[in-house]
């Protein structure tokens, strides 16, 4: 049989069902001379940096969930009056910046970036079209930077590796950074609340605040479409920062 006859399809099975007729092999072809000698398939060959930026990019690609960029959630502000209400509740952290102790270097940053907070929610909330996208990560960024901050100041003992680790994960992470300063600042609030009995108060407070605010965020994220969950999370969220700037008085 010649070789183009065994390249054509075999009309015996078309219109079998489950079968599927393809006009050309998937594997190589292999080039056969007269005298009998076998050429092996010739593979498309690359430059030596083509092939290095192909394997850079698709380690890249594999890279785990922790060294992705967040996807930024862009809901919310339909209504003006919904978009309103964000703006306001995101002026009392600009408030508490200004408000927060300055007694040294680290508290200084702390307050200064209680000031960014506000000011990143209020340009995100008041912000329309593809900037929105960059301002939500700047949002983000901002909280994950006040939280370092706060952390710091509270604890001068903070692993270094802790810190160069947040540091590198604070624009790509900002939530998972987030999470593990609020914690350390949580010990530590408690610890202090525990030898000081003026603190009570003010930790009691906080824990209910932090409660309803991990509330009102995991509600704005399941129900979008409800109004004015964000701005009850701003307010939230700015009684708790108020309870911890006792710590640092």
């Amino acid at each position: 049989m010649g070789t183009e006859s065994s390249l054509k399809p075999n009309t015996a099975l078309a219109g079998v069902h489950g079968v599927q007729m393809v006009p050309h092999s998937p594997f190589a072809l292999e080039e056969i001379k007269q005298h009998g000698d076998l050429h092996q398939p010739r593979h498309e060959s690359f430059p030596v940096g083509t092939r290095h930026q192909l394997i850079v990019q698709r380690v890249w690609q594999q890279r785990p969930g922790c060294l992705r960029p967040i996807r930024c959630c862009l809901h919310g502000d339909s209504t003006v009056a919904e978009t309103i209400a964000n703006v306001i509740t995101s002026l009392p952290f600009i408030a508490l910046g200004l408000q927060a102790p300055r007694k040294n270097l680290h508290c200084k940053l702390y307050a200064n970036s209680l000031i960014g907070v506000g000011i990143a929610s209020t340009l995100y909330h008041s912000s329309r079209g593809k900037v929105r996208r960059y301002l939500r990560w700047a949002d983000y960024t901002m909280i994950a930077t006040a939280t370092v901050c706060l952390s710091r100041a509270l604890r001068n003992e903070n692993p270094k590796l802790l810190m160069a680790a947040s540091a590198v994960l604070l624009p790509i992470q900002p939530l998972m950074v987030s999470a593990v300063h609020t914690g350390i600042m949580e010990v530590a609030f408690a610890k202090r609340a525990i030898q000081d009995p003026e603190l009570r108060m003010a930790h009691n407070v906080h824990k209910m605040s932090s409660l309803l605010g991990g509330a009102l965020f995991i509600a704005d994220d399941v129900f979008p479409e409800t109004p004015f969950l964000h701005a009850g999370w701003h307010l939230a969220a700015a009684v708790g920062v108020s309870t911890c700037n006792k710590l640092l008085e």
